[in-house]
């Protein structure tokens, strides 16, 4: 708390611009403020000093016009399961555009496509209750009363925490197909470097409060191995593996950041020698 002997300073010298339709993942250590800046996009925290702005709004002011611009944010918490609270999944997706003063209609009109979108058919899963789904499909529930907000930014922050590795592909899957297929903006918090170089064109790395380094995926991961290891964060295994194969003296391309891509490379190098 402010001007106590408990003030702690979470995040500092915090300048970026998030552009729509840029996939944005945000990474480093436990501790290094990746929550805390994520909080701050949609004013669930505001800043002791500077400004945060959606579409040139600052969130932060009282007014009508701030309040629509923070509706433009949908915020997917660790552990979003434990945020539902309705009797059924119809409910509990359809809560938040109720809370909006949307029409009925309407409202089952977003519901329905958000369940369409997340991968759980209306007929089966409108009617049943939340808690008695599998986790990947509870977060599922809980995505889905994000998307149907119709949000312009989605914040995902570490949307695959405690799933199982088909859960977590599922998710995964699900927020790549609504980003190529809507054009949404999506800023992604994960601790698996690879599922954030995969899917990300932009990437975060912040350290201490900070943003250390901000650049594609392949730029970081090639050129700043030195910076991600002292801001705690691993270079992925493909990376070092493709890397190392070039060094060897085989002409793959070690930019690649897909597992696909990765094979393919090494496949085509050494037809070629």
């Amino acid at each position: 708390m402010a001007k106590t002997p408990y003030e702690q300073t979470a995040i500092k010298n915090i300048n970026i611009e998030i552009k729509h339709g840029e996939f944005v993942g945000i990474i480093g250590h436990t501790g290094s403020g990746k929550s805390t800046l994520l909080q701050h996009l949609n004013g669930l925290l505001k800043p002791t000093t500077g400004l945060v702005t959606v579409d040139g709004q600052d969130i932060n002011l009282k007014g009508t016009e701030a309040q629509k611009a923070k509706r433009k944010v949908g915020m997917v918490f660790q552990y979003p399961e434990h945020q539902l609270f309705e009797e059924t999944v119809y409910d509990d997706i359809a809560f938040g555009p109720r809370n909006m003063g949307i029409g009925e209609e309407e409202v089952a009109a977003r519901v329905r496509k958000a369940m369409d979108f997340v991968g759980l058919g209306f007929d089966e899963f409108a009617q049943r209750t939340p808690f008695q789904l599998s986790g990947g499909q509870m977060r599922r529930v809980a995505i889905g009363g994000v998307i149907a907000l119709e949000p312009a930014y989605l914040i995902l922050d570490e949307p695959s925490a405690g799933l199982d590795p088909r859960g977590r592909d599922e998710i995964f899957g699900q927020i790549i197909k609504m980003y190529k297929n809507t054009g949404i903006t999506v800023v992604l918090v994960s601790h698996n470097m690879e599922d954030v170089a995969r899917m990300a064109n932009r990437l975060i790395v912040m350290h201490n409060g900070e943003i250390s380094l901000d650049g594609s995926p392949i730029e970081i991961f090639r050129d700043c191995q030195t910076q991600l290891e002292a801001a705690g964060v691993n270079v992925p295994p493909l990376t070092l593996l493709m890397n190392k194969l070039k060094q060897s003296g085989l002409a793959v391309d070690h930019t690649v950041v897909t597992m696909d891509a990765a094979v393919e490379s090494v496949v085509t190098a050494i037809r070629r020698s």
